[in-house]
Parts: structure tokens; sequence; C-alpha cells
């Protein structure tokens, strides 16, 4: 298995360790945040290859992460004379691989098996030549591609020898396959695997007379009898229409799955997705040690994600599954313990967090955690009337929902904020919590101290300093400017200040009275400054 690995410059990550479980990785992160990088790394570095070709053919200044390619720019045109960037990939394995992969060719100098990619300038053959090209500071635009070379080496310093590989990895990645192409594939691999000589040699003779049968079926030689007409005069030669059983048109190759008497590629996504991702492991089960599995969760319903999910646990058995996935139930699923948690080059464990918050995790259904994760920025409230006036603020501020704008507005009980805000420091994610002072703020201060300093900037914590007015109800009451029209809003216009404000407040219709602000005109209601300052972008 691979224990960890570690990659420097490659697309998105600059400097990125990860330790792996044995058996299963659920990688959980946002669009970008590096998923499918990861995925691409470690099966460059067990292949060799790119997009499914030696990375000799694919290599591009555009594999480089972004940063590092301006930074040296930068450098080279102020006349600072550096070596280029490297990409290094390192794949640390498991104690029990053969020796000859064991060595301290690593950059952690770890004496152990493993296997190391780099891709970085060759100095022995082109440095005269990279002398000349930093020379004309002015013109460079990007990094000397053509001046670098690709070493796969054991952490032995031995050259890395593909048909020889200990180990093994396959990609599945069903948003990029064809369907049709991956059940031939799946169907002539089978019929390779479960036939023998006399009953592939049936099938293809079986075949060959369905050919000669077509051929024969009187529509078909009137048909082709127009084919050698004079009057179409397409050849000299004998034209006909008939079956392809060519070599490259073998026969096992031109039959088709049906799932229920329908076609294969005229079945739901769903359950094309289902079924491609079985047949993929299937067909390279005994050639792969590492499975790598892109979003299985594509198309399905929740009960059928379920049936997937299983599936793949039994047909990836005594191997290294890893997941990348949006979906909570995945991360469930394969367990909180087993989940990483990704956002470019900072790495994030459940396991890591402490003892009490792992616990409570572990007790959520995970969906708020992951919108958390994986949202641009959260705001976390309280309970469901906080969340409406979070959202009726914004949509009055700015025109449109929050989440419009890539904001997720989250309702956590109030004492879970510390466990969110416990990811939000490893992750770097940003997060404003709304909160009540319940009477007394100097107690809310001391409680979030640590995020009400420049320590974590992508925390803020939003609250008012007016003890009189403990929640967001009575806050909101003695915001407004013009109490009339909310009376006229809630139809208590024959009602008294004193008890209109009794009404409003009450903690039993919290929901009822937020769901009225959200539904009322535009600029009707005014909002308390520390509900702004959560809005403010």
């Amino acid at each position: 298995m691979i224990k960890k690995i570690h990659i420097e410059n490659y697309k998105t990550f600059q400097n990125l360790d990860i330790d792996f479980n044995k058996d299963i990785n659920i990688i959980v992160g946002n669009n970008e945040a590096g998923k499918s990088t990861l995925f691409e790394a470690i099966n460059l570095a067990l292949t060799g290859k790119l997009y499914d070709k030696p990375i000799f053919y694919e290599l591009s200044p555009y594999l480089f992460n972004n940063d590092i390619i301006h930074d040296f720019i930068l450098n080279i045109k102020k006349g600072n004379k550096i070596p280029p960037p490297r990409i290094l990939i390192e794949v640390y394995l498991s104690d029990d691989f053969d020796a000859e992969y064991k060595g301290n060719n690593n950059s952690k100098d770890e004496d152990c098996p493993g296997i190391k990619l780099s891709i970085e300038l060759d100095n022995s053959a082109y440095g005269d030549l990279y002398g000349e090209y930093i020379g004309q500071k002015d013109e460079i635009e990007t990094i000397p591609i053509e001046y670098y070379t690709i070493e796969w080496l054991s952490f032995a310093n031995k050259p890395i020898k593909s048909l020889k590989l200990p180990i093994r990895s396959q990609i599945i990645n069903n948003l990029e396959h064809r369907y049709g192409q991956a059940a031939s594939k799946y169907i002539a691999s089978s019929i390779d695997y479960n036939l023998d000589k006399t009953q592939s040699c049936m099938l293809a003779l079986k075949y060959r007379k369905l050919k000669e049968e077509f051929a024969k079926d009187p529509k078909i030689e009137e048909l082709n009898k127009q084919f050698t007409s004079e009057k179409l005069n397409i050849s000299d030669k004998k034209v006909e229409i008939s079956i392809d059983v060519s070599a490259k048109n073998k026969w096992d190759s031109t039959l088709s799955l049906y799932i229920d008497d329908v076609p294969y590629s005229q079945i739901g996504k769903g359950e094309q997705n289902a079924i491609n991702t079985k047949m993929a492991i299937n067909a390279n089960s005994e050639k792969s040690d590492i499975i790598l599995i892109e979003e299985p969760e594509a198309c399905l319903s929740f009960s059928n994600l379920n049936k997937l999910i299983d599936n793949i646990k039994d047909l990836c058995s005594g191997k290294q599954l890893f997941i990348n996935t949006h979906s909570s139930f995945i991360m469930n699923k394969g367990g909180m313990k087993n989940t990483i948690l990704l956002n470019k080059d900072e790495v994030f464990k459940f396991s890591e967090l402490s003892e009490d918050t792992y616990k409570y995790f572990m007790k959520l259904p995970g969906y708020d955690t992951l919108r958390m994760i994986l949202s641009e920025k959260s705001i976390l409230v309280e309970g469901p009337s906080d969340e409406l006036i979070i959202q009726k603020a914004y949509l009055d501020k700015y025109g449109k929902l929050p989440i419009s704008d890539g904001i997720d507005v989250i309702s956590v009980k109030g004492l879970s904020f510390l466990r969110f805000l416990e990811i939000a420091e490893v992750l770097k994610n940003k997060v404003t919590v709304v909160t009540d002072n319940d009477g007394n703020y100097n107690n809310l201060e001391s409680k979030y101290s640590k995020y009400l300093n420049d320590t974590f900037p992508n925390i803020k914590i939003c609250y008012s300093k007016n003890n009189s007015l403990k929640t967001l109800e009575p806050q909101m009451y003695h915001t407004l400017n013009n109490k009339a029209n909310l009376k006229v809003l809630f139809d208590k216009n024959t009602m008294s200040d004193v008890d209109f404000e009794t009404y409003f407040t009450n903690e039993n219709r919290k929901t009822e009275v937020a769901l009225k602000i959200f539904e009322a005109e535009k600029n009707l209601i005014n909002f308390p400054d520390y509900i702004n300052d959560a809005i403010k972008q």
C-alpha cells in the first residue's frame, strides 16, 4: 500500500504531504482544492503516465504551480540567477516491498521503499543553454520546459521499469468515460478471462455465420445488386453491404450489454455510472492494487449510491481504495476516521481533532460539516430563524441570496460553533459566526478570544455589545425605524407597542416572525449592526 505522498509544485500543490489509511481513503474538498490533481499525481508516480500517455509526451509549463512560475519569472527579471522550479512526486510504500525499492533517495531522507518522479532542469545537457535563456531576462514569459528531463527512480536510486512495478494503480472517472467503449472493453476482457479457447472459437463461428445469413437475405441481395449496377458506378469491382469481421472490428468488440432487455447505451445515466464503475474495477481487478475513484455519486439517488458504495467496498477488498467526493453520504459511509479534508496544500483529518470534537462530528450526519468545508464562505447561525434573517439582510443589500455568491448560511447549535471553527482553523475556510450575546458579551469575548484578533483572519465573530438585548428578536425590534409598518406586515396594527413587542420577541414565534420578515418588501426592515457586519463582502 501507499503510506504517504509528498508533492512539490505540481499544479494546485506547492508543498503537500498526506499520510494515507491502509484500506479506505475518502478525499473531500471544494472545487479546485486539488482532489483530482492528487489522484493524477499518485497515478503518475506509479505508472509514469499522464492522461494515459507517457509523461514525456504531456510535458508542458501548465503542469507547474502557477505561483511558483510567477515567482521564478519575477526573480529572473530582477537579475536573480536561480534554478527553474521542479516538480517532485514521492510515493512512500509500506515496509513489505522488495528491497530494490528501499533507500533514502527522497526529500525526507527516510530509509524506506518508495518511488520518486521528478521533472527538472537537465543541467548536464542544457546548463549552458539555460544560462543564455535567463540572460535574456526581459523576454522570459515562462519556464524553459525544453531543457527539462524526467527521472523516475526508486528510493534505492534505481530506474523504474514499468513492467516490473510491484504496485499498480487505476483511475476510474465516469465523467470522462465513454460508456459504450467501457461496456465493449468489459465484454471483451470478460470473454478473454472466462471463456476457454473452444468456447471463444464457437462464438466466433456463430458470428461469422450471422454475416453469411445477413448477406443471403433476399432484401440485402437486392440492395447489393444496386451497388454493383452501372447506374451507381462507384467502383469497377464488386460492391456490397455486409458485416465487418476484420481484425480491427473483432466480433467480441461488437457485442453489447443489455440491462432488462434495454441496450446499455439507452439506460439511465445513473445506472450507467454504477455499472461502469463496477465494470472498470472488475476488468482490472487483478492488475491494480490501488483503485482511485472520482466522484462515484454522479447521477445516483441516495439508495442506489448506498448499493454502489457497498459494491465498491466488496470489489476492492484487499486493495487500497481512494474516493474523492462532494457527498456527505459517502463521507459518512466511508467513515470519518478515513476522511481526508483537502484544500490545496492544507490537509486535515477528523482524527486530528480534539477528542470531544471528534466524537461530536462522529454523531452528526455530516451534511452541515461538508457544507462548511465546500463553501467559499460560510455564515454559521444558531437556528432557522437566524438563518432567514441573514438571508433577508443579504437579499436586501445585494439583491440576491448569499448562496449566489458562494456563501452558505448554515444553522448549527450555538454550543457547537467552536467545533466547526476548529476545522476552519486548519483548512483556512472563510467562516463567520453570528451569535447572541445572551446578556453578557464579556463571556462571549472570553469564549471566542482566540478569534477576535488577527491570528485567524479567515474567521469572524459577529455579536452585539448591548447586554440588554440578549437575542436576535429583541435586537431586531429595537433596530426598527417604523414599527407601524411592521404591525401592518404582521396584521397587528391595532395592537399597542408594548403588546406588539411581546408578540414580536416571543421565543415560541421565532421562526414565524423570521419568515414574515423574509417575505417583507425590500428595505422595510432595518437590521442590527452585527448582522450588517456579518454580510459585509
